[in-house]
């Protein structure tokens, strides 16, 4: 799983206002090698050293990709917890992550299986997966943070519980929402119309944002 990469010392400044220091493929104890990557709002896997990051440089290979998101976990190592808040193991490998926004990035809808009486649910794809890194679409749980504009669902708690909705595939949901009249669509949505189903919007992740609870908190 390592990356092929020749060993550089990196050092990053992050927004905590301190400096890490990290060399892909460290080995702070025996048998134990360290890498280091980062996850953009698009959903790209990158080595979080690469100067530039684009999708010429970000890691495609859909085998790698499953392998690494399916081991994805909250970093509680006690190592670089605070600027890698997630971990993916192989073995004797640790795989830092860092993100843009969320970890997860959902990119692609994608048609459901067979269920009951014959009806389907879609499912969201996540992170380069297609089908083997997925999550049941559930159209009253969207929720769009009112400051960003931008479009989170909920992921598995082991992922963090939130993830983002890249923006292409936003854009396409975004004719599907109904406003609040007195809004308009500078409000947050209410409903969110799906296949000839109006969906009241939970807003249940709203909880994950407390700034935006916050400041909605002190409008009431």
């Amino acid at each position: 799983m390592k990356p092929l990469r020749a060993a550089l010392t990196a050092f990053r400044c992050f927004s905590t206002g301190h400096t890490s220091v990290y060399i892909q493929g460290q080995s702070p104890e025996p048998r134990i090698r360290e890498y280091f990557y980062y996850v953009d709002h698009q959903g790209q896997l990158f080595l979080d050293d690469t100067k530039v990051k684009n999708f010429v440089t970000c890691f495609k290979d859909k085998h790698f990709l499953v392998f690494f998101f399916s081991r994805l976990r909250a970093n509680q190592s006690g190592r670089y917890q605070e600027d890698f808040p997630f971990l993916s193991l192989c073995g004797r490998e640790r795989n830092f992550l860092r993100c843009d926004d969320r970890p997860v990035v959902f990119t692609h809808l994608l048609p459901g299986g067979g269920g009951e009486g014959g009806a389907s649910q879609e499912l969201l794809s996540y992170c380069g997966g297609a089908e083997q890194l997925r999550a049941p679409f559930c159209p009253q749980a969207l929720y769009m943070n009112p400051f960003t504009g931008r479009l989170y669902h909920p992921c598995s708690q082991r992922e963090g519980g939130v993830g983002l909705v890249r923006s292409a595939l936003a854009i396409e949901l975004s004719s599907c929402f109904v406003y609040g009249s007195e809004d308009g669509q500078s409000g947050r949505p209410t409903h969110f119309i799906w296949k000839g189903q109006t969906h009241t919007l939970t807003n249940e992740l709203a909880a994950s944002f407390p700034s935006v609870e916050d400041d909605e908190g002190e409008g009431r």
